[in-house]
């Protein structure tokens, strides 16, 4: 199985920080599960984080394809709902054209909407209402052109903040690992059981210091890379550009 993923920060993995301050993500977890099934797996990730989904499909798309994957991933248009002039019919035309390419290579693609954020985010309702709209499309559109989707932003337990990272914006660990076991059952694979998919309940406690730490942390930097037109994914190179052999962890 050669298994290539497309997309930005959602499926490079930030939030699942690995001990050496790597990522690792839903994405790498894939993989481990389809080689625990017991196949031989060749993987790649493409994905680069604050890439907006023109970028995605422009700078991503056909390298995948010239890997000769026959498994792609794709997720994009998150961070183009953040923006306030995003366009959902464009976005939705484009990732049209993303199914068509994929569906010519002859390779299984697997659609995903990534996990609803706005619970802990400023501006809700506007960026809420645009995600249900995109969502709602996107869902449509895999099922007319046949084409498998893993519905991650209508989980309304992985919007609790539990399966959220510190910033809000990026699932932590047991987020992409529930995101992961639904895009193997999408694929018709179990997921491992130790994986962790279900979050301990219980209120978040945030009080107003935790707040304003948050704000100056997290949501003044985003703002200033609006502002001067930079991006967090600057400077970065895909994770794993080239196949990778997956075997399962011990």
């Amino acid at each position: 199985m050669r298994y290539v993923a497309l997309g930005d920060s959602f499926t490079e993995g930030v939030g699942d920080d690995r001990p050496d301050g790597s990522v690792r993500g839903w994405a790498d977890l894939v993989a481990e599960g389809l080689a625990a099934s017991g196949a031989r797996v060749l993987y790649a990730n493409l994905a680069i984080r604050g890439r907006l989904l023109g970028p995605i499909i422009d700078q991503q798309l056909e390298p995948a394809i010239a890997l000769g994957p026959t498994l792609v991933t794709f997720n994009g248009g998150g961070n183009d709902m953040l923006r306030p002039k995003s366009d959902p019919t464009l976005l939705l035309a484009r990732i049209g054209a993303v199914l068509d390419r994929v569906a010519e290579s002859g390779a299984q693609l697997v659609l995903l909407s990534g996990a609803n954020p706005t619970g802990g985010l400023p501006m809700r309702a506007r960026i809420e209402a645009k995600g249900d709209a995109l969502n709602e499309r996107v869902a449509a559109l895999a099922a007319d052109r046949g084409v498998l989707f893993a519905d991650n932003w209508s989980d309304s337990e992985l919007a609790r903040s539990a399966y959220w990272s510190h910033d809000r914006l990026h699932l932590g660990p047991i987020g992409h690992q529930r995101v992961a076991a639904r895009v193997l059952a999408t694929l018709g694979y179990e997921h491992p059981s130790h994986w962790v998919i279900d979050a301990p309940g219980g209120a978040s406690g945030k009080n107003i210091r935790d707040e304003l730490a948050y704000y100056r942390e997290h949501v003044v930097p985003w703002i200033q890379r609006r502002l001067t037109g930079r991006s967090s994914g600057d400077g970065r190179a895909a994770k794993y550009g080239a196949w990778t052999e997956i075997t399962p962890p011990a």
